[in-house]
């Protein structure tokens, strides 16, 4: 197929001439390929998270320790999204252009390149990893939701949702939302 720029364009939902970079609490959410249910599921109210499910936890965990100008607040892993409250304590991109392509970068959407990527990885590496004795997958159904899930499906949407936090209010009321997101799964968009 060719490119043809009325069809094939990208359109950032970004806040033009925002620095993500900076200095703030952002809300994020990162929505499963497809919205297929990867990370387990909702019983009563509660997230009962498969082994996938753990591996998003635990990458999502290590972000403080990887990038130590952030700090987590709220998230949850559901089974098809993953809603997070960070915090950019401080900015480590010198001063230049907005926009302007800094290596290593420090932004929020550098934070989730890296965690979307690292989790991938995980993810496959468990469910995909051949058998040393006979060179076959040992990926386990039962533990997985998706029953026709192949090594090259993608886990994650290409983009990601997210909020800049700017009031005190805000922040609760994105902080309740993200505790009560189990017990509301049924009335949930991504459900």
């Amino acid at each position: 197929m060719n490119y043809n720029p009325n069809k094939h364009h990208r359109r950032s939902i970004r806040l033009k001439g925002y620095d993500y970079s900076k200095k703030g609490l952002y809300f994020i959410t990162l929505c499963c390929q497809d919205r297929i249910h990867h990370f387990g599921e909702i019983k009563k109210g509660k997230m009962r998270m498969n082994r996938a499910g753990e591996i998003v936890k635990e990458e999502w965990e290590k972000t403080p320790l990887i990038r130590d100008n952030t700090a987590l607040h709220e998230f949850i892993i559901m089974p098809n999204h993953f809603h997070a409250i960070i915090e950019i304590k401080f900015s480590k991109n010198k001063e230049g252009n907005v926009g302007e392509f800094k290596s290593p970068s420090h932004t929020i959407g550098a934070i989730i390149r890296g965690f979307k990527g690292a989790t991938t990885k995980k993810i496959k590496e468990y469910y995909f990893s051949k058998n040393s004795r006979t060179g076959e997958s040992q990926f386990a159904p039962k533990q997985f939701a998706p029953k026709q899930f192949a090594p090259t499906d993608k886990i994650w949407q290409r983009n990601y949702y997210e909020h800049i936090i700017r009031s005190e209010k805000s922040y609760h009321n994105i902080s309740r939302y993200i505790k009560n997101n189990p017990a509301n799964w049924n009335k949930d968009k991504f459900h």
